[in-house]
């Protein structure tokens, strides 16, 4: 029989000692998340906020209750992982007065196109005339402008750490192809400064981290490691499958319980300590930092890429210098409070009333990865 004491520690190394085959299969099974949600319900303390910054483990924790399976007294609080919901008004604003220059061709992903900005939004240009195209990936907007010479192609490049290496390449395709007709709009921002504005946020009073997967991938552990070092919060780097994410959770507690403060990973199939070199590379010899505004916090210094001098004729913003209307944000809409996690979005006054994923104010309730979409369709 196993004492009380170690079936915690037994329950969250269950998981990193199966095989493969038997790993994958584990990720929903109920034994183990039954296991891990006894660890979580143990090892908590009487009060905690956890918050995930990752627009996928959002949904995963909507989607499978986790939140409502939470010792009283934790508190899962969603941050700014979706990126979408974090752009700004301005930027927004900006792709808007590009659409509305002659002979250029928007090409974006799909939700940005129903982003509300200040009085117009992507979806409105392209009904009123405007040419704009939703493609997959920015190869297929390099595609595009390979078989439009005529048109100006602007790809929209929003996104982390995940994004940006797959803008970096076809930057860097389209000047070995000699493109002249391709340029981005980049919007991309990076995780680690947003999150010490997070920790830094009198009002908020974190305890710890839900870690991005996805994010990680590519930066690793290394750029998380100040939040433990400095500021003495835990984060646990999960993936985001139910039995993912309470293993995150469980080890959180962990650490909690024990008065530690480290980033560790419990998505040891996804993601090594170095992450990504190749796609670092491609980031670094394309972008370089610069400081960049996100919904809800403000001007955060380094948290956003810009594209290098080397590349410039791939700017977009350089090559057309839009003329950007003055900026204002949605009347009434709580998105930044939300993105920092100081609200959830039903205590939002407009939520379910007037905000719906069918008549969007803000970007939360239109990106599929946002809080108030989550919350509007799971509780």
């Amino acid at each position: 029989m196993v004492r009380e004491e170690n079936a915690s520690q037994i329950t969250l190394e269950t998981i990193s000692s199966l095989s493969m085959e038997a790993e994958l299969a584990a990720f929903k099974n109920p034994e183990l998340a039954r296991g891990l949600i006894e660890s979580i319900q143990k090892l908590a303390p009487e009060q905690a906020t956890l918050m995930e910054v990752c627009g996928t483990h959002t949904v995963a924790i909507a989607r499978n209750g986790i939140r409502n399976l939470m010792p009283q007294g934790i508190r899962l609080a969603s941050g700014p992982g979706c990126p979408v919901c974090v752009t700004s008004n301005k930027d927004i604003d900006t792709v808007i007065a590009l659409t509305r220059i002659p002979n250029v061709t928007i090409a974006t992903f799909g939700d940005m196109t129903r982003v509300p900005g200040s009085t117009s939004s992507l979806l409105k240009e392209q009904a009123a005339g405007r040419s704009v195209q939703i493609v997959y990936s920015p190869l297929d907007a390099l595609a595009l402008a390979e078989k439009n010479p005529d048109r100006e192609i602007v790809f929209v490049g929003v996104g982390f750490e995940t994004t940006t290496p797959l803008v970096a390449a076809a930057i860097k395709r389209a000047a070995a192809k000699g493109l002249k007709n391709f340029t981005v709009f980049g919007a991309h921002k990076n995780m680690p400064n947003a999150l010490e504005a997070i920790v830094n946020d009198s009002n908020l009073q974190l305890d710890a981290l839900i870690l991005p997967g996805h994010v990680s991938t590519i930066i690793g552990v290394e750029p998380y490691k100040f939040l433990a070092e400095k500021y003495g919060v835990p984060g646990v780097i999960t993936g985001f499958e139910p039995v993912d994410v309470l293993q995150g959770i469980a080890m959180i507690m962990r650490q909690l319980h024990e008065g530690r403060a480290e980033i560790e990973i419990a998505y040891a199939r996804g993601v090594m300590p170095q992450g990504n070199p190749v796609a670092l590379a491609a980031i670094d010899e394309v972008f370089e930092t610069c400081p960049a505004v996100w919904r809800g916090l403000g001007e955060i210094p380094g948290s956003g890429y810009k594209i290098r001098e080397k590349y410039a004729e791939f700017d977009a913003v350089r090559r057309f210098q839009p003329d950007v209307e003055p900026t204002q944000d949605p009347k009434g809409c709580r998105c930044g409070d939300i993105l920092r996690g100081i609200m959830s979005p039903n205590e939002c006054p407009l939520f379910r009333k007037v905000c719906t994923p069918e008549n969007p104010v803000g970007p939360c309730m239109v990106s599929s990865e946002g809080s108030c979409a989550a919350y509007y369709r799971y509780y």
